[in-house]
């Protein structure tokens, strides 16, 4: 008698950072008998979003019992259906990490609006369309309309109602429980540290693209250094390709200041979030954060744009709206490390990661994926 198939069919074009960090979290709640997983290598983005349809429409099985499609946004699914109808049949689920209607480009001229186009026709394609944040969500409905009508002969109409109807928001579930929870209460506050001590620890951990403005944050940190202030920074994150502009020089500009800069592993990477006071996004494209949550577990005291998903998730204390109050948020705390420390203890009295953790957040995506489902 031979074994039973998989029903759940995962695809991943991108699979690294966090698209990967889903996959890996939902599976775990999974039988391996349930599943069937097809991916690429996070490389070569642009090229995934183009022609990962074509590719893996080749590898998918004919012979089959899938009745869950579970894929990001990555993927062109009208495409994948077109060439394997067989799979049009299944519960088409598409999962957004980002949209591509609003991605910030320097010129407008640079913009390829084919990945808008595709990210369109997959919700379009799709049962259920899930966002990681409410302004992933939002930010995605309201500019439908508004990008159809860059091409010039025609109006295409109604698209938005066609897919807000689908539409769901599951936060990114994260797994707080990999972290140590460092985060201190005013009880375990030492107020006697000696200076060195007391030097404020900043984290900048992201992907090193100008979509993350490492330009604001070199910015900052001159001007900051250029105030005579005492403080450390890290540096760190995922570098796809050449060091930013912005970080020409910046090694001998900070001097010792500096005291990590570019990738870390993880042992190295959780030693340094939990040795941290400040973690600092200077986004101009974020639909979630993971990182910053994660560093924010480990006891750092998150500045972030007032902004993007920002104000979704921090309180408004934690918001700044220009670089101006950026610097002067920096300049404040790290002037005055005790007067921080008691404010960063008041943050961590209040704030609840609760709604954003894996335990609470993987139940809801199993139901989504479940597989004792009747499709007619």
């Amino acid at each position: 008698m031979s074994s039973a198939k998989p029903h759940i069919l995962i695809i991943e074009p991108f699979y690294g950072g966090s698209h990967k960090q889903l996959i890996d979290t939902l599976i775990e709640g999974l039988s391996e008998t349930d599943y069937e997983i097809f991916s690429l290598p996070a490389k070569k983005w642009h090229w995934r979003a183009r022609t990962s349809a074509l590719h893996f429409s080749q590898l998918i099985p004919l012979d089959h019992e899938y009745r869950v499609l579970f894929t990001s946004s990555v993927l062109s699914l009208a495409e994948l259906i077109g060439v394997r109808p067989d799979l049009g049949a299944c519960r088409k689920i598409v999962y957004f990490h980002e949209n591509q209607l609003i991605y910030p480009v320097r010129e407008v001229k640079q913009r390829d609006c084919q990945y808008g186009f595709n990210e369109i026709l997959s919700c379009l394609a799709a049962d259920i369309v899930l966002f990681n944040s409410q302004f992933n969500c939002t930010s995605f409905l309201d500019n439908v309309q508004p990008f159809l009508k860059i091409q010039p002969d025609f109006k295409i109409k109604q698209i938005r109602e066609q897919i807000q109807k689908k539409c769901q928001v599951l936060y990114f579930p994260v797994k707080f429980q990999r972290f140590p929870n460092k985060r201190k209460t005013p009880k375990e506050d030492n107020t006697d540290l000696d200076q060195d001590q007391q030097c404020l620890h900043l984290i900048w951990p992201h992907r090193w693209e100008h979509d993350k403005n490492p330009k604001l944050l070199a910015e900052a940190l001159y001007e900051l250094n250029g105030r005579n202030v005492d403080f450390k920074v890290t540096i760190c994150g995922e570098s796809y390709q050449e060091i930013p502009e912005a970080f020409d020089n910046i090694q001998e500009k900070l001097g010792n200041k500096l005291v990590n800069f570019g990738h870390l592993e993880r042992d190295e990477y959780v030693k340094t979030l939990l040795s941290g006071d400040i973690v600092i996004s200077t986004a101009d494209h974020e639909f979630f954060g993971v990182a910053m949550l994660e560093a924010t577990y480990c006891g750092c005291y998150p500045i972030v744009p007032n902004k993007l998903v920002y104000p979704e998730i921090y309180p408004k204390e934690n918001l700044y709206n220009t670089s101006n109050a950026l610097v002067k948020k920096l300049y404040n705390f790290c002037r005055n490390p005790r007067v921080f420390r008691k404010q960063r203890d008041q943050f961590f009295e209040t704030f609840s990661f609760e709604c954003f953790s894996a335990q609470q957040l993987v139940p809801k995506y199993l139901d989504l994926l479940n597989i004792n489902i009747s499709l007619n």
